[in-house]
């Protein structure tokens, strides 16, 4: 029924299939190493949205040195005086890799345009340039996929919630992510218009409603693999050698080496 929202999806049958999509992301992660492609995956939305939870189980079975997240600070003053796109150059994949961008930059389309860290000319410039960089980026051979993760005002209040109450999330709430309460409508006109100039056919958006985050995860990675042309590599054959015959060594006594205290036997 259009408009219904979706019952929340049973955990026993997202791990199954979470466990089946992370399967093929290995498949993917040594077909982009076997052929020497080039992949970018570019995660953005609002606060909340549940960008790093999916990039988490996007990673959690790849090889770092072939999939590697770039999730980059605060600009320095050096690189405020350098081309925008600049800094976000030097973290593209050369062959073989796969770059997970969490928040890239389309920053200057969000939260630099609503909190007025940009100017209106820089910013004006970014919607002009932004589509040329990406056609360059498309035209050099590298796979570039977009996702705008959608969460609606009341969940994402829920989620600040319980970011409040956790002290093992309370570091992810942060002062801008409060002044994205007051600025709801603000962040959804920048959105709006970033789309409008930046979906382009070379490198179009794809939005993931990300009200249920189990369903956002599955969603998001799904489309991903359907998206590439990848094919299951052969896997090299490993054998175990045997273990050769001791030649003697002794391993010196325990009382010559600091180990750490048995905390799990007091438990």
């Amino acid at each position: 029924m259009a408009g219904k929202k979706a019952a929340k999806l049973p955990r026993a049958a997202y791990e199954s299939e979470l466990l089946r999509l992370q399967t093929e992301l290995v498949k993917l992660q040594e077909w982009v190493r076997a052929e020497g492609a080039r992949l970018v995956v570019v995660f953005e939305g609002r606060d909340a949205a549940g960008k790093g939870g999916t990039i988490k189980r996007v990673t959690e079975h790849l090889n770092p040195r072939v999939a590697r997240i770039a999730a980059l600070p605060t600009p320095t003053e050096r690189q405020r005086t350098q081309w925008y796109f600049q800094r976000y150059v030097e973290h593209l994949p050369a062959a073989g890799e796969v770059v997970l961008f969490d928040r890239s930059w389309y920053n200057r389309a969000g939260v630099e345009r609503v909190m007025g860290f940009c100017t209106k000319q820089e910013y004006q410039r970014f919607l002009h340039q932004c589509p040329i960089f990406e056609r360059m980026l498309v035209e050099d051979g590298i796979l570039l996929r977009k996702y705008w993760f959608s969460v609606s005002d009341t969940e994402q209040e829920t989620r600040f919630r319980k970011r409040q109450r956790d002290p093992l999330r309370r570091w992810k709430l942060s002062p801008m992510d409060l002044e994205s309460i007051t600025r709801w409508e603000a962040y959804s006109r920048a959105k709006d218009t970033m789309l409008v100039h930046t979906d382009i056919a070379e490198a179009p958006w794809y939005v993931v409603e990300s009200d249920d985050k189990r369903r956002a995860r599955l969603n998001m990675i799904a489309h991903l693999l359907s998206t590439l042309p990848y094919q299951e590599a052969e896997p090299p054959v490993i054998e175990l050698p045997e273990r050769p015959p001791s030649t003697g060594y002794q391993r010196p006594p325990r009382d010559l080496q600091t180990y750490v205290p048995d905390h799990a036997g007091t438990l």
